[in-house]
């Protein structure tokens, strides 16, 4: 009596390992897609606790001034100084660009008009997003860590609206002051090296300056500074009460409230920035502006 035993044949087993690979791969990128949802929500829940609190009841003055402190006035010096080196930065990589075509008294209004449209902005929330930004993520972390948000909990105090109003308020009133700060010392420093380094002229520069550049692109600057607060404000203080345990959790918050800071200041300024251009056209649709740009 013989038994039949059927073993699979090569393409059958070829297809039995790319089904199961197949299955495999589903379920990891499954789960990152879950894991993505799941984050959104808590992070719209998040957002939608903050502006609730913050319409109920604003914070106390003694818990508002220690934030606005740190955030503004301690973060004045690294804004300062870096928007006086990007206006400098600016003036060497385009002069000679310029200069070729001719065009070099016209370096006042590029200049001027890329630090009041986009890199104002970009450049104070950046800086406000890495030094202000991941320490809060880092400080709220280490509280959830040791449990002091519970213990706020058990006293009858609101985290939410002892911890993260204060700090979303303090960003956005105080991210358009940084932001013309880093516009103004852009401007000194791309006039210092352009006039007194390169030797343009000054009357030239200024009055391109003067015709190209308008309180609407200041205003733009100014507008998109105030997402970029909200955004940096509510993504690091969500990473932060989300910590997880030890110190590796700690860390790993504050990278991640800097990065996904600084992702969302870029992609909220390509939006903001085709918004603000769409309106400008349908204002003045030959480009020209009541502003005196």
């Amino acid at each position: 009596m013989s038994l039949d035993v059927s073993h699979p044949t090569e393409p059958e087993e070829r297809s039995r390992v790319t089904s199961g690979a197949l299955q495999e791969w589903t379920a990891d990128w499954g789960g990152v897609a879950l894991d993505g949802v799941q984050a959104l929500g808590d992070m719209a829940l998040f957002s939608w606790h903050t502006l609730a609190w913050l319409t109920r009841r604003l914070p106390k003055r003694e818990t508002l001034l220690p934030v606005l402190y740190q955030v503004g006035v301690l973060s004045l010096p690294v804004v300062a100084l870096t928007g006086m080196f990007i206006g400098m930065v600016l003036a060497v990589q385009t002069f000679f660009q310029f200069q070729q075509l001719g065009m070099e008294t016209r370096l006042g209004a590029v200049i001027n008009m890329s630090l009041a449209r986009e890199l104002g902005p970009v450049l104070a929330a950046t800086m406000l997003a890495g030094r202000v930004g991941s320490a809060m993520a880092a400080e709220l972390g280490t509280m959830r860590v040791t449990e002091q948000i519970d213990a706020l909990a058990s006293m009858g105090a609101n985290p939410i609206q002892y911890l993260v109003v204060p700090r979303f308020l303090s960003f956005v009133l105080l991210i358009p002051t940084l932001t013309v700060m880093a516009v103004f010392m852009g401007v000194v420093g791309g006039y210092f090296y352009s006039v007194v380094i390169l030797g343009i002229d000054k009357h030239h520069y200024l009055y391109n300056t003067q015709q190209f550049v308008g309180s609407f692109d200041l205003f733009s600057g100014l507008f998109k500074s105030v997402f970029f607060g909200v955004a940096i404000s509510l993504v690091s203080c969500y990473q932060g009460f989300h910590c997880s345990a030890g110190a590796e959790g700690v860390g790993k918050a504050a990278t991640s409230a800097f990065v996904q800071s600084f992702v969302l200041i870029l992609a909220m300024d390509l939006c903001l920035g085709i918004v603000l251009d769409s309106i400008y056209f349908m204002i003045w649709p030959e480009g020209g502006s009541i502003f005196g740009g």
